[in-house]
């Protein structure tokens, strides 16, 4: 052979050699990864209103259990689709899309939503509430509504546009009645966020117009425009529904999914390198921008729907202006992975499209995070996307996003007491003064180590601790490690100090 020949074969295993063993990009300790259960129509859950519950349940927990095995942190499901409620509630009747006919509960199981967020929380996910507030009804078959509805009860709130009916944002009323819904919620269920989607102002019809000149000409302050009031509308709306949130239950966050395009800048230069056809601010009267300056959300997520290089709304110019707002919030990415080999866009067809939005994010250091639209899209044949995407960006546990208001905080510290262990599990009793332990987090350590930082460390597990004094974790919770750090994370999803434990795993029953 000669010397030639050698150093090429020699070069070629080591390439060969690199490509398979390339290693899985560093992932951050902390990033959101959560993914839309959409409720309206039936879109991911439950499959058919008219199921039986048991068959909703499996369904629902078929949801769960895949996205915690690629390792997400949340779940955002939609709990109000269109004045109605997936839970009872003493200002809207039941959704259809969860009974079958809405206004008529299912008997076997009148409240499933309290369930839904305790299965989520076994998990490890936090639970936000995703709640439409201004679509009213969904199709013009009114006939489906319950006489309870406030399509009925209240038909001075209605403004019809193209097939739908609305809200009218212009009505204080409407504020208020809204408000009460976010606080009725909060109130009854164990919730970690409350969230909104896109749907504020209608998108623009062509040749129709939103009648709501009644409503602007007697709350418009003097001079003020119509488009300046509308935004104001919302905007009041957005105040009003944090203060709630924080009055009532100050660790609940209040999240806002905004259509991705801001402004273009050829209206404003301010505005992204897009030309999108409607925009957020202009189209449909939000202002996000506005709303973080107010410090009146606790995390952005804009809706960034398109390809890395679609032209009229590029998903990496748009990752890139977002990114280079002022951090003032947590914010997030919309994906729409939807698109994946369904859309007339040819890059949704390339298995790497979705990873490499996930990198790109990733390499914007003021995003935390990504969240998926919607559930059912990766759940169909694209194992492909799926595994590679798993295999690169989600191969190890994170933990979500603490809000910004929180973020400096120093550790809490923590006490185990009456600890007690057996051959299935470890017991005990947590005091952490004034601070509620919502889940623990389980890390591996060294067999000599009786302290520890955790800084670049990331945990194995994460085990949902209910309210009770006396809290147990399943041995299999440590993946037979004998030599473990526990750290607890509060309601804020602050973690504590860690705890050093050597196991035994030689106790009797």
């Amino acid at each position: 052979m000669s010397t030639k020949t050698y150093f090429t074969l020699f070069f070629l295993v080591i390439m060969t050699s690199c490509t398979v063993f390339t290693k899985a990009i560093p992932q951050p300790k902390r990033e959101f990864r959560g993914v839309w259960i959409a409720t309206v129509a039936n879109i991911d859950w439950p499959k058919n209103g008219a199921d039986a519950v048991a068959k909703q349940k499996e369904d629902y927990l078929n949801i769960l259990d895949y996205y915690n095995k690629l390792h997400f942190n949340a779940v955002i499901v939609q709990i109000r689709t269109a004045g109605d409620a997936f839970y009872p509630s003493a200002y809207a009747p039941w959704s259809r899309f969860l009974t079958g006919t809405e206004g008529e509960a299912k008997e076997d199981h009148p409240d499933l939503l309290s369930w839904m967020i305790l299965e989520a929380h076994k998990r490890g996910f936090e639970f936000h509430a995703w709640l439409n507030p201004y679509r009213a009804t969904f199709d013009e078959n009114i006939e489906v509504l319950s006489a309870s509805h406030d399509y009925f009860q209240h038909p001075e709130w209605m403004l019809k546009y193209g097939k739908k009916n609305y809200y009218n944002p212009g009505l204080p009323k409407v504020q208020n009645h809204l408000a009460a819904i976010i606080k009725e919620t909060l109130d009854n269920y164990d919730i970690d966020a409350i969230h909104f989607d896109d749907y504020f102002y209608p998108y623009k019809i062509k040749g129709e117009i939103f009648q709501d000149s009644l409503a602007y000409r007697t709350y418009a302050r003097p001079n003020q425009s119509v488009d300046n009031w509308r935004r104001a509308n919302i905007d009041s709306l957005v105040k009003k529904v944090h203060a709630t949130i924080k009055s009532t239950k100050p660790w609940v966050q209040f999240g806002i999914s905004p259509f991705g395009v801001w402004k273009n800048n050829n209206t404003d230069p301010k505005g992204s390198d897009t030309r999108a056809g409607q925009t957020t601010y202009e189209d449909l009267y939000a202002d996000p921008i506005l709303w973080m300056e107010k410090g009146w959300i606790d995390y952005l997520a804009p809706q960034i729907y398109w390809s890395l290089e679609y032209p009229p709304a590029s998903h990496r110019k748009l990752i890139k202006w977002w990114g280079g707002q002022p951090k003032l919030t947590n914010l997030y990415v919309g994906n729409g992975v939807y698109k994946i080999r369904n859309n007339a866009d040819k890059a949704w067809k390339k298995k790497k499209e979705v990873p490499n939005q996930l990198k790109l994010s990733r390499q914007t250091s003021n995003i935390d995070g990504n969240i998926f639209f919607s559930a059912k899209s990766l759940m169909q044949d694209h194992k492909d996307v799926v595994n590679y995407m798993k295999r690169k960006y989600y191969r190890n546990i994170a933990l979500p996003p603490t809000s910004m208001d929180v973020q400096n905080h120093d550790p809490f510290k923590t006490l185990i007491t009456d600890f007690t262990e057996t051959k299935e599990a470890i017991a005990f009793n947590i005091d952490a003064s004034d601070i509620t332990v919502h889940f623990a987090l389980i890390y591996r350590i060294r067999k000599k180590d009786n302290s520890v930082v955790l800084t670049n460390k990331k945990p194995i597990a994460k085990v949902y601790l209910n309210a009770e004094n006396k809290h147990r974790i399943l041995k299999r919770e440590f993946q037979n490690k004998k030599h473990i750090a526990l750290t607890f994370a509060d309601r804020y999803e602050r973690e504590s100090e860690p705890i050093v434990v050597h196991l035994k795993y030689d106790q009797k029953r």
